[in-house]
């Protein structure tokens, strides 16, 4: 059953950003920025949570998730640092991600011959 929740959820997510792409003007990397921010804005309200524990991964992994990292992470750092952790805490709770996306599509360039789009 978590699968199931899990697909769902993140279908419904992917199933949005598909509808702005047809139904609107709006580019792929601004719908991108939307969805990021819908995700910090929910997260620093405590919804994106509630969100998370119905469909996991699907929730998690897509770009509602990242924004809800940030939001988290910025939230923490502001309890322990103040101020200046409004800065720094997005970035230190999403370092992990961001570096394992780095590394591992490194190595798949390593492993794979990519080539340009012509």
């Amino acid at each position: 059953m978590v699968y199931i929740s899990a697909f769902i959820v993140g279908g419904i997510i992917c199933v949005i950003g598909q509808i702005l792409m047809d139904t609107t003007k709006l580019t792929p990397a601004r719908i991108l920025v939307i969805f990021v921010t819908i995700g910090a804005i929910l997260g620093a309200f405590g919804l994106y949570d509630k969100i998370v524990e119905i469909g996991g991964a699907g929730a998690s992994v897509p770009l509602p998730g990242f924004g809800n990292s940030l939001a988290k992470g910025a939230i923490k750092a502001v309890e322990e640092k103040g101020l200046i952790g409004a800065f720094t805490g997005g970035i230190t709770g999403t370092a992990a991600g961001i570096t394992a996306a780095i590394f591992f599509g490194y190595l798949m360039a390593l492993i794979f011959n990519p080539k340009t789009k012509s």
